[in-house]
This record gives C-alpha cells, sequence and structure tokens, in this order.
C-alpha cells in the first residue's frame, strides 16, 4: 500500500491544489468586489466574475509549476507540515509576482491589485489546512500499520544506528523499521529499543521473504563493498529496493558535509551545531523562559508544598545525584512524589520488577503517594527543576538526566548522550516519556544533539504541551 500511495499522493495532492486554487481565488473575488474590505470598488470599475477566469487560470498553472519547483509534490523532500508551509508559501509568493508582472504588462487598468492579496492569503490557508488534514489522515494510518514501507536496515554500528535515530525522530517519513541484521554476533542478538535483532546477514533472504519488506538500507562499512553488491543483487532479485548509506571512513554522518564544485564532490566536516553562539543563544532563552515560568508558578508551587505537607510524612522537595553534562554529577530538584525513603527499596523493586536497569520506571509503583500519582501524572512534581535551569545545571530541552547507577551500565555508544546539559523535556517526552525503550531514547537524545537548532527546540516545547495536559506515558 505504502508503494501505491507514494506514487499516486503527489498526483492527488496536485489534483487537491488545483481545485483550492480556484476556490481561493474565488473568495479573493468576493472579498474584493462583494465585502469590498478595506477600499470600496469604483463603480466604473465594478466587474464579474467571468473576468478574471483566465487570470484565475493563469495563476493555476503558475503556482503549480511553482510548487513543483519547491519540492511539494517530491514526498521525500516535504518531511512535515511546517516543510510544506514553508513550500507553500515560498511557491505562492513566487507565482503570485509572476502573475502581477505578466498582468500589469499587459492589461494593466483591468484588474484589481488588492485581489492579488486575497488570493495570497486564502491560497496559503486552504492549501496549509489540506496538507494539515493530509497529516492526520497519514499519521492514523501510519499507526494502524498502514501506508508504511517495511524497512530492514543492514549493519548495526555507528552508521547503521544514525539511521536508526533518524527514523524513530521522524516517523512523519513513512518508514516502519521490521528490524535489523549484523554479522556481529553480539549486536545481531542484541534488540535495540523496538529494532528487532534478526541475525547475521545471511539471513537476508529468508527475511526479505518473511517479512515483507518494502526497502533495504545498507549500512556497513566501506571495506565491505563487495558485500555490498551482494546484498544489492540479493535485493534486485527479491524485487525490493535497496538504498546505501555511505560510511565515509567510519565518520558521524551527522558531521559530514557535502558541496560540489560543476558536479565534482566535496566531502567536510560540519561544525558542531550545539557550540559557541549557539550555546549562548541556548542558555538565554533557558534563563529567560525559567524565570518567567517560577514568577508565573508560585501561587501554585506554593500550594503543592502544603498540599504534600499535609499527604505525607517527609520533606517537601526530593533530592537525588543525576549526571549531567560531561558525565559531571549535579543535585536534581523535584516535588517529593514517594513516601519516606523510597530509594531505599529501590534495589528489591528491580529484582521483583526485572526491570531495565539502565532506566528504572513502574507504571504502578507502590512507593508513590496519593498526591504523588496525581503531580507525576500532570508533571507538576517537575516544577522546582526550574530552578535547575536557572543554576545551568539543566536545560528546557534536552536529553533525560541519568542515574549514576543507570550510567554505570552504558555501552560506549550510550555516552554520547552525556555531551550536553540534560533538559526539562525532550524528544524522548513527546515521543512517549516512559513508554519507550531505553535504547530508542538514546537513538533520540543522539538525534537531538546532532540536529540541534531553536526551531527544533521551540517545537519540542509546544509538542510537551499536549504530553503534559493528557499525561501520555508519565508515571
Amino acid at each position: 500500500m505504502a508503494r501505491r500511495l507514494r506514487r499516486w499522493l503527489p498526483w492527488l495532492m496536485a489534483a487537491s491544489d488545483l481545485v483550492l486554487i480556484n476556490v481561493a481565488f474565488a473568495i479573493a473575488f468576493w472579498m474584493r468586489y462583494r465585502l469590498q474590505w478595506f477600499r470600496a470598488v469604483d463603480p466604473a470599475f465594478n466587474t464579474t466574475f467571468c473576468t478574471y477566469i483566465p487570470l484565475a487560470a493563469l495563476l493555476t498553472g503558475l503556482l503549480l509549476i511553482a510548487y513543483r519547483g519547491a519540492g511539494l509534490y517530491n514526498p521525500r523532500c516535504m518531511r512535515s507540515w511546517g516543510d510544506e508551509m514553508r513550500a507553500i508559501i515560498n511557491g505562492t509568493a513566487t507565482g503570485i509576482v509572476a502573475l502581477v508582472f505578466i498582468v500589469f504588462f499587459a492589461r494593466p487598468l483591468v484588474y484589481s491589485r488588492l485581489i492579488f492579496f486575497y488570493a495570497a492569503v486564502a491560497i496559503i490557508v486552504l492549501l496549509g489546512i489540506s496538507r494539515l488534514v493530509k497529516a492526520r489522515v497519514l499519521a492514523r494510518l501510519r499507526r494502524r500499520g498502514r501506508a508504511v514501507d517495511r524497512v530492514l536496515i543492514i549493519g548495526a554500528g555507528e552508521v547503521g544506528r544514525t539511521v536508526m535515530r533518524n527514523l524513530v525522530a521522524q516517523p512523519e517519513l513513512g518508514y516502519q523499521v521490521v528490524g535489523f541484521v549484523d554479522d556481529n554476533p553480539d549486536k545481531a542478538h542484541t534488540d535495540i529499543g523496538r529494532f528487532r535483532a534478526l541475525g547475521g546477514v545471511d539471513n537476508l533472504p529468508r527475511i526479505l521473504e518473511q517479512e515483507s519488506i518494502d526497502e533495504v538500507i545498507i549500512a556497513l562499512p566501506w571495506q565491505a563493498h563487495r558485500k555490498i553488491i551482494r546484498l544489492v543483487n540479493e535485493c534486485q532479485r527479491a524485487d525490493v529496493q535497496a538504498r546505501i548509506v555511505p560510511d565515509l571512513f567510519q565518520m558521524s554522518l551527522s558531521q559530514v558535509d557535502v558541496d560540489d564544485i560543476n558536479g565534482i564532490p566535496l566531502i567536510g566536516i560540519r561544525e558542531v551545531r550545539l557550540s559557541g553562539v549557539n550555546l549562548a543563544l541556548k542558555r538565554i532563552v533557558d534563563v529567560v523562559v525559567s524565570a518567567l515560568a517560577l514568577a508565573l508558578a508560585w501561587p501554585l508551587m506554593l500550594l503543592i508544598a502544603l498540599i504534600i505537607r499535609l499527604d505525607s510524612p517527609g520533606p517537601i522537595l526530593f533530592r537525588q545525584e543525576r549526571i549531567g553534562k560531561g558525565g559531571e554529577p549535579f543535585t536534581m530538584h523535584k516535588f517529593r512524589s514517594m513516601v519516606e525513603g523510597a530509594e531505599a527499596e529501590q534495589e528489591m523493586l528491580m529484582r521483583t520488577e526485572q526491570v531495565d536497569g539502565r532506566r528504572f520506571k513502574l507504571k504502578d509503583d507502590p512507593r508513590v503517594t496519593r498526591v504523588g500519582r496525581f503531580l507525576r501524572r500532570t508533571s507538576l512534581d517537575e516544577l522546582p527543576q526550574f530552578f535547575d535551569v536557572l543554576r545551568g545545571e539543566m536545560s528546557l530541552v534536552g536529553p533525560r538526566p541519568a542515574l549514576p547507577a543507570e550510567v554505570s551500565q552504558y555501552q560506549e555508544w550510550h555516552k554520547k548522550r552525556l555531551e550536553i546539559v540534560p533538559g526539562l523535556t525532550g524528544l524522548w517526552q513527546v515521543s512517549g516519556r516512559s513508554e519507550i525503550p531505553f535504547d530508542e531514547m538514546v537513538l533520540l537524545d543522539i538525534y537531538y544533539i546532532e540536529n540541534w537548532s531553536l526551531g527544533l527546540d521551540l517545537r519540542i516545547l509546544l509538542q510537551t504541551i499536549p504530553q503534559v495536559i493528557f499525561g501520555e506515558g508519565a508515571y
């Protein structure tokens, strides 16, 4: 289904755009000549919609060309609703400017200039809504396992994990990772989050047949070029598309910058995003937002402190050593949500519940108080962490702060998440919080580190709001 959808979706969206552009132009005509917003129409220039039909047809053609040039009908270019909106705005501006240029050189006194502004706004709004509807429909289908490409990853090294964290951080791409294979025995039988280890590379023909694979992503070291050619041939025989991720001398793909001079590829090393001025900007945002949040929330915090005191004996604040940037320990503060002495019972619970020691979380933890259960579900227990953000030991957005006992069990690739300051929220929270496996959480943290931007921080903060309101994955 995913292949058919990807083949037909651009045509369906182009047809939808064709209709909506003309609907938007009709709305613009109605606003200009019937409602006469902003400026009344001179009776001498009043006209009918028939006069504008050639103009609407010309605009439709110009916009469809502009949208195609902006990549709007290429599903691989449009990764999110934001990407599509940027393409719509840029394409609309290009088409409108071209139309104005043509019209006012040909017949400058016939058409109202204000109608072009109305048309541009209406087109952007209608096409934006249509893309939002498309995104919601696709998201619902993909949650049911439909309209997705079933993907197998060959190689579970650094390159393979780079692919995994990009796919898990961008579900809108429409990939469902069935699992991975690797010739390293330690990797071939150890799952990474929800990504299943399916054995060695020699199992490829059987997996292609049994798992209904749509696409294979080969992420093997550059020395294995003979094996890569063999694997591509096996995929072709099974009528499965194969894509190769270049392992550029085992450098992290996030650091690679590819340019060209007249077709000659040039490979360079990209500067780490979260450093220098970017780090200073992130710190300024942390301080301003945290100070504002504390100024607004202090009455609520006083009320919570009083309720905790009345509910159960023990301190109001819970202090715990966590591991911050560079592996340095710091003291994290939260409102107490458990009974006094809860940490002493943790080792026994870990044995009886058989949980992942790298991230100890119980859905029905018997140590949580009545008030604590509400505070955790609403994330109000984390309000004191704004003080930790002001002190610079935490950030608004970043990896989840880990316990020392958890860090002691990290594999080497897990430690990359300790390169930046931990956060109040992050990709791990907006992607499922406590519901996602530990390895998958690390993949999301590393993706965030390698792709940081203020825009990404803003997106995560906005996505955190519904997560907190509905309490998804919070316990």
